[in-house]
């Protein structure tokens, strides 16, 4: 088949753009594959990082034509005509933020006026999790132009069956990152990056409200009453830094909890993960989680709360721990029961299991199904 990406790839940065360029390669070993990507994914006032550019090595994605504005209507006609009349089996787009909403579903609408392209949604949300005016009408749009779509955990799978209930499709688990390469040496790994603590907790990725780090935070107290712990927090932050320094200080964490407030490049992410002992997902609420399948990548246990998809990948005392969202204190009695319990070896021998089912062969599969044309 020959199938277009439509959608976040490099030289833009971030999970998607990773996820983009692993489903093309995956896709490109039985298929001709081509990417098209954004010259201007947000607006800069919509944008609450630094740069929306990767810094770090493109690590197996080669630059995608960046030729999208996702504000300029007349820029979705230009673009859909462009990819209608090169007549694409399949256009796929991952869909995240209803922000993209009106873009999707106008180039798809166009692509698809050749009576011949099919229209694949691979859906990370139906709807998000920071809620805003116009989310359902947005979505509504954009899914009225998609022939099949592809959900990655049962509560995106619920939400597209109250949507649309008749709507074709497959559930798919995400599968693991495996871009960031192997796990390293972890003793080797905290060397480089200065750190001499016995035990590391990290938390990894985007700072957003609905994250809960402030409640991980909230828990380093209890756990710091029983062991000690040093807690890594890694990523940009998408809400107010000063905010969590403050909380930091308040409960007097300074000693115990490591900052790298910005965007990791490629090339170091697997220093982090090698380093650490558990990875942990305090969310308030989620679908699935990128993260999770980074950590499965290197082979780390996870600890995560009971919200979305989360426990689907978190197996409950096998790979990890799953504990109520908001409770600082169950919280911070799983991670010492990890610790107490010696549960990390264990536990990896668990993830490498587990993880065998998180290939992107399975999506390959299933987008391969939902690309043939009916009948």
């Amino acid at each position: 088949m020959k199938i277009t990406i439509l959608g976040t790839a490099y030289p833009l940065r971030g999970g998607i753009a990773h996820y983009n360029a692993l489903l093309a390669s995956a896709l490109g070993a039985a298929h001709t594959v081509n990417t098209v990507t954004f010259k201007r994914q947000y607006p800069a006032f919509l944008f609450p990082g630094k740069t929306q550019q990767e810094s770090g090595e493109t690590m197996i994605a080669p630059p995608a034509p960046q030729l999208v504005d996702s504000i300029n209507p007349l820029n979705w006609v230009r673009v859909g005509r462009m990819i209608r009349d090169q007549r694409p089996d399949v256009l796929v787009f991952k869909y995240w933020l209803p922000f993209f909403g009106p873009c999707f579903g106008t180039i798809a609408r166009i692509v698809r006026s050749n009576k011949h392209t099919r229209i694949l949604c691979i859906c990370d949300n139906v709807l998000p999790h920071e809620k805003r005016p116009f989310d359902v009408s947005f979505t509504r749009y954009a899914f009225a132009a998609v022939d099949a779509f592809i959900v990655q955990s049962s509560v995106v799978e619920r939400d597209l069956q109250k949507l649309l209930p008749r709507a074709l499709y497959r559930h798919v688990p995400h599968p693991v990152y495996n871009i960031f390469g192997a796990a390293s040496d972890k003793h080797k790994a905290r060397a480089n990056l200065g750190i001499k603590d016995e035990r590391i907790v990290l938390f990894f990725g985007y700072v957003r409200r609905y994250k809960g780090l402030h409640v991980l935070l909230q828990a380093m107290p209890h756990l710091l009453a029983l062991f000690p712990v040093r807690l890594l927090v890694v990523g940009e932050f998408y809400d107010d830094e000063q905010a969590y320094r403050e909380q930091i200080r308040t409960l007097g964490l300074e000693h115990a909890v490591t900052l790298y407030s910005d965007y990791v490049p490629n090339e170091r992410v697997g220093e982090f993960f090698s380093a650490a002992d558990v990875v942990v997902l305090p969310y308030l609420s989620a679908t699935q989680s990128g993260i999770a399948q980074i950590a499965y990548n290197f082979d780390r246990p996870v600890i995560a709360t009971n919200v979305g998809g989360l426990a689907e990948v978190v197996i409950d005392g096998r790979t990890g721990y799953v504990v109520p969202p908001e409770d600082p204190e169950a919280l911070a009695q799983a991670i010492a029961r990890f610790y107490r319990e010696e549960r990390e070896q264990e536990f990896a021998v668990q993830v490498r299991e587990e993880k065998r089912k998180y290939t992107w062969e399975n999506l390959v599969a299933a987008i391969q199904e939902l690309g043939q044309s009916p009948g």
